[in-house]
């Protein structure tokens, strides 16, 4: 089942800071001298900045094919759990992994966090993370200040809290499973330098992530099959017999469900290529039989639906019908008196008036 994780009563309290470069292209790496510690009045933000990427991230852990005792990064972080005084130096083994591991060309260099965070709720109990941010861009912005009584604009270059390229929070949960690490690259195709060559780590694959993993494949699936003029709302409806599927099934099974839904050889082939990346971008196998949760098929749900944007500033947003229920009947038409085009919505009961 999925973790439940709050942020609410979390706080950075203190970090180490450094720039870290690639070795391929001789750049070095500079860390700061000591920890710095998070005052008071930069904590609840700075706190909130920190955090805000890792919400509804699905859970990894550190993995080693032999032990535990020879991942360099878990061993570093349990350490800084065990002596929080020691963020400072373990902080910068840290900055020099990543360092050593950023000898690809395709690699940027960058600034590198890495914060001790106090109080985060996990599965109701409080604990503490180690939370690691790379930005590898900077972004001009402007400041205005008060100078000698008169006002001056100045001209400044930092780092753009909503476009952090790269980050990990591990959290002293699992110690002896390999903590839970939730994580993020918005680098896309080079996830598997951050997730596996710097972190290590491996999804957890429990019910939760399998049932939304492979529903998320099989609707992609299935909605690419289809003609880009067909309207969003027949798109929607196409994603119907795989939320069918799971939602009326307690076990999945892949030989099953591919008989039964994806019932096109390209479908069939798109989502066995998807399965085969995410396997090597995780560098594991992903199990072929599992229990549905049926709380995550209703996230998917939720994304799987459609959105009608028209310029006149109306949003109809469409969700797919449950295996229960007519799908959205909706006209479409020209009205020569307007000359516009319109969308006729047929309904049975306003829920919004309940």
């Amino acid at each position: 089942m999925s973790l439940h994780i709050r942020f609410n009563t979390a706080s950075v309290t203190s970090l180490v800071l450094a720039k870290v470069g690639n070795p391929q292209r001789d750049e070095g790496m500079q860390t700061s001298k000591a920890a710095y510690k998070v005052g008071d009045d930069d904590r609840e933000t700075l706190t909130a900045l920190f955090l805000k990427p890792f919400k509804n991230l699905a859970p990894h852990r550190f993995f080693h094919h032999s032990s535990l005792d020879h991942h360099e990064m878990n061993q570093l972080c349990g350490d800084i759990f065990s002596a929080p005084g020691k963020l400072h130096k373990k902080g910068c083994e840290i900055a020099k992994r990543l360092h050593a591991k950023s000898n690809h060309p395709n690699i940027k260099s960058g600034d590198l966090c890495i914060a001790l965070v106090d109080d985060i709720e996990i599965e109701g109990e409080v604990t503490q993370a180690i939370c690691i941010l790379k930005s590898e861009s900077v972004v001009p912005f402007l400041s205005i200040s008060a100078e000698d009584g008169d006002l001056k604009l100045h001209t400044e270059h930092g780092i753009n809290p909503e476009k952090i390229d790269k980050g990990a929070l591990i959290l002293n949960h699992w110690p002896q499973r390999g903590y839970c690490v939730l994580t993020f690259d918005r680098a896309g195709a080079d996830a598997r330098f951050w997730v596996r060559e710097f972190l290590g780590v491996q999804a957890v694959t429990d019910s939760a992530f399998l049932t939304r993993t492979f529903a998320d494949m099989a609707v992609s699936a299935v909605k690419h099959d289809l003609d880009e003029t067909i309207p969003p709302e027949d798109q929607s409806h196409a994603a119907r017999d795989v939320i069918a599927y799971f939602d009326e099934h307690e076990h999945f099974d892949l030989d099953d469900f591919e008989k039964k839904v994806l019932k096109t050889p390209d479908a069939q082939a798109r989502f066995a290529d998807q399965r085969t990346k995410l396997e090597e971008d995780h560098g594991q196998p992903l199990e072929t039989t599992f229990e549905i949760s049926p709380k995550d098929i209703k996230k998917v749900m939720r994304r799987a639906g459609a959105v009608i944007k028209l310029d006149t500033g109306v949003e109809i947003h469409i969700k797919p019908a449950a295996p229960d229920q007519p799908a959205p009947a909706l006209e479409r038409g020209y009205d020569d008196k307007r000359d516009m085009k319109f969308i006729k919505v047929f309904f049975n009961e306003d829920l919004s008036a309940s």
